[in-house]
């Protein structure tokens, strides 16, 4: 059974207790927040790895990624050679207005071209000036971390040890053949020179 006014003591209470309790208030933009290392901020572009595959464009759910490119002939390498096209990037945007930040696109770039950064003031009072340029876009590739290191008992990566495996396989191979041709050199150090040989 309450009695009257004991909603106001309750509440009261509740005013007294959090009255002597330090303040946690985040004094931002001032101090700026401790984000998490793997923070989904914003895309960057790394564009001297972009191919213009346009995978990342297929893949996008929300279509939101236009990229233009054209083709540039490239002289042979060699003389005698053919030449040969590639294609050249002219525009790569994304409009963060549609970008629902699931992270597909860096996902199936296969040349290391988008990473995600963790910069968030990116807000426009205008909702069309969210589509970003690859200018824009390098300039957040300057803001992603560093990947973490790797745990100390986690499995080498499966490049690394094909490449030790054959750089072992190169040495051996190399060191048997060292040992083969010993012998045969000591063999015609060792072999007395025969009356008549060296005339």
């Amino acid at each position: 059974m309450s009695f009257p006014g004991s909603g106001l003591a309750k509440g009261l209470a509740v005013t007294l207790r959090t009255m002597t309790k330090r303040s946690v208030t985040a004094q931002y933009p001032d101090v700026q927040p401790d984000l998490p290392p793997r923070t989904r901020g914003v895309i960057g572009l790394f564009e001297e790895n972009c191919t213009v595959c346009m995978l990342c464009a297929r893949e996008c759910p929300d279509w939101c990624i236009y990229i233009d490119s054209h083709k540039e002939t490239v002289p042979p390498a060699a003389p005698g050679g053919r030449e040969r096209s590639r294609n050249v990037l002219d525009r790569f945007a994304i409009d963060f207005a549609l970008c629902m930040y699931c992270g597909i696109c860096i996902e199936v770039c296969p040349f290391d071209a988008l990473f995600w950064s963790p910069e968030f003031e990116y807000a426009e009072t205008d909702i069309r000036e969210l589509t970003h340029e690859r200018d824009k876009l390098r300039e957040w590739m300057w803001t992603v971390p560093e990947p973490p290191a790797l745990d100390p008992k986690a499995e080498e990566p499966k490049e690394i040890a094909a490449a030790r495996k054959a750089a072992d396989k190169l040495a051996a191979q190399q060191a048997a053949e060292a040992e083969a041709e010993a012998p045969a050199q000591d063999r015609d150090r060792e072999r007395p020179e025969t009356p008549g040989e060296g005339t």
